[in-house]
């Protein structure tokens, strides 16, 4: 849902929010944060947020280096871990130029872009998220270990399963981002979980877990991905 100026701010007062976080990422798909206070927020509307892109890998050679972050108010979401003293908001943010012109290389500009022209063509765009990762055992000060959480199999149920209450935790979270899950089990390595859902192909969201990692390379107990599902309606 697109909110205006006016509902935001409204939102923001009726709710406490003391932090809002503007998210946005590079070109490696890495997500980058700057949180502002609610006065600051008629700016980031009227002109944006400025960043020092010049410190941003695949930014860099900017020869403006200043860009501007501007609120999407159809990603707006409380996140729901944070205290309710005090709230934070998260928006997901469109990276313009000082003349407020897009940035060519902004991820989700480039992906507005493709949804656009596909739509001329008849074509409609959902993206469903599959998210796989496993949890590890802290150690007793509380530090990350690589022990698996479990050595449970696929879709095995509990007393094997001990991460049952994880799953429940991510996705009622979800839910309360208004992002509907549709499934969650345990995976095939141990201790590896996943959940999917399916959104709208602008909608994106950030997942918290307990001590948890996704890796880039495979570890010696079995797979792990993250992967998108494209359905062309």
């Amino acid at each position: 849902m697109q909110y205006t100026e006016s509902e935001v701010t409204e939102f923001i007062t009726d709710n406490d929010v003391k932090f809002i976080k503007m998210a946005f990422c590079d070109i490696f798909g890495r997500q980058k944060i700057i949180a502002i206070q609610p006065s600051l927020l008629a700016s980031a509307f009227e002109g944006g947020i400025p960043i020092d892109a010049s410190r941003i890998m695949g930014f860099e050679k900017e020869a403006d280096s200043e860009l501007f972050l501007v609120p999407d108010t159809s990603t707006m979401s409380l996140l729901p871990w944070r205290p309710a003293h005090g709230r934070v908001v998260r928006f997901f943010c469109d990276i313009r130029r000082s003349d407020g012109t897009g940035f060519d290389i902004d991820c989700r500009g480039i992906l507005k872009k493709a949804v656009d022209i596909a739509k001329l063509h008849g074509i409609i765009f959902e993206f469903g998220a599959r998210n796989e990762f496993y949890l590890f055992k802290n150690d007793e000060n509380g530090n990350a270990t690589a022990i698996p959480f479990d050595n449970a199999g696929f879709m095995d149920a509990a007393p094997e399963d001990k991460g049952e209450d994880v799953r429940r935790e991510i996705c009622l979270t979800l839910e309360e981002m208004n992002i509907q899950p549709e499934s969650s089990h345990h995976e095939q390595g141990p201790g590896q979980r996943i959940w999917v859902s399916h959104r709208k192909a602008r909608t994106t969201a950030a997942v918290r877990g307990r001590t948890s990692s996704i890796f880039s390379t495979a570890l010696p107990f079995g797979p792990q991905t993250m992967s998108l599902r494209i359905s062309l309606l």
